[in-house]
Parts: structure tokens; C-alpha cells; sequence
């Protein structure tokens, strides 16, 4: 037989004064977000600070590439950037370059120069085009693979991914991986007379 509490209402009115245990009910509510919080703070740190590591390997790189031995030096400089950078992000992470010699400063994230006889923004209709990286096709870069040659202005950009080292992206919008992009633009030496491509093709 079950005895019955003589003083429901006492009792009710001690478990609504007893604070015991209210300080860890509180920090469960807080925990979550500060946790997020701290997390999110080093994340960001973290991503800045590759940044500019980044941005100071590729603007060294960038001096390094001006040299007129360049053309046989272009693995060591990659593997210079790349052992910068691999000090701090994961063993995982991906580090990939990409060199775009141009004619001059000037045509840098240009499209190729076409006859846009039609008025509509596009190359199209059998329009003639300047096949400035002599591709046989039209491109909205002009730029050509590589570092070029005497004069050219080569756009030199290096793009680093890899996981991200708090996993802020599950509790909110953010990708799961960081992806840094650096480029840096510079001049081939020597200063030497340069030739246009003048060929020219026809958009389908």
C-alpha cells in the first residue's frame, strides 16, 4: 500500500523553491551555442591566416617567376607555395596551379576580340574572332596555358581546398570544405619585342 503525502501542497512548493541542479539545466541551454561560437572563432582564424599565408607564398612566387630562367623553374616554385601552405591544412588537402600568359596587363580576364555584326553580345553566326591562344576556339579568357614568353603578362593563381577543421558546416550553412583562391599578375623578363597572334576564326 502506497502512503500517501499528507502535505501535497508543501510538497509541490519545495520542488518549485529547490535552485539545486539549476546552474547545469542553464549551461545545457548555453553549451550549444557557445560551443558553436568558439568553433566558428577558430574556424575563421584558421582560414584567415592560410589566406594570407597563401597570399604571401604566391606574391614570392610571383617575384620568383619574373626571372628569365622561369620556364625550368616552374616545378620548384609550385613546390615551394605548396610546402608553405601544407604546414597548415591537412595532409589531404589539394593545392592546384594554373598559369595564364597574356599579351599584355591589359587583356588579363578578357574574351577574345570578335565582329559582333548581329548586335547581341555573343559570339555567334559564323562571326569572325582574333584566336588570340591560337585554340581554334573561341574562349571568354584569351589567355594561354602556360607562362608565354618574352613581355607577357602571365596571371599566376594557385586554389588550395580541404576539410574544414571544426565542423561548423553541421550546424550551419557554410560548405564543408575551405576553398582559397591567390593569384598574382607579373611581367616575363626579358623585355623582349613580342609577336600578336593575328589569326583569326569563326564562331558556330
Amino acid at each position: 500500500m502506497i502512503a500517501r503525502n499528507p502535505h501535497p501542497t508543501r510538497l509541490l512548493r519545495r520542488l518549485r523553491d529547490d535552485r539545486s541542479g539549476a546552474t547545469l539545466t542553464e549551461f545545457a541551454f548555453v553549451a550549444p551555442v557557445l560551443i558553436l561560437l568558439v568553433m566558428g572563432v577558430f574556424d575563421m582564424a584558421h582560414t584567415q591566416y592560410t589566406s594570407a599565408l597563401l597570399n604571401g607564398a604566391m606574391q614570392k612566387a610571383g617575384r620568383d617567376m619574373t626571372l628569365e630562367s622561369a620556364g625550368s623553374r616552374i616545378a620548384t616554385v609550385d613546390a615551394r607555395v605548396r610546402e608553405q601552405v601544407q604546414t597548415v591544412v591537412p595532409n589531404n588537402a589539394t593545392i592546384e596551379f594554373e598559369r595564364l600568359s597574356h599579351f599584355d596587363f591589359s587583356d588579363i580576364g578578357e574574351a577574345e576580340e570578335f565582329t559582333d555584326e548581329n548586335a547581341d553580345g555573343i559570339c555567334n553566326n559564323n562571326e569572325v574572332y582574333v584566336d588570340d591562344n591560337d585554340n581554334d576556339t573561341f574562349d571568354e579568357d584569351r589567355g594561354r596555358a602556360g607562362i608565354g614568353g618574352a613581355r607577357d603578362a602571365v596571371l599566376y593563381t594557385a586554389v588550395v581546398s580541404y576539410p574544414r577543421l571544426f565542423p561548423v558546416h553541421v550546424f550551419t550553412d557554410m560548405p564543408s570544405n575551405v576553398t582559397l583562391r591567390s593569384a598574382t599578375v607579373l611581367r616575363n623578363q626579358p623585355f623582349d619585342e613580342q609577336n600578336r597572334s593575328t589569326d583569326t576564326g569563326n564562331c558556330t
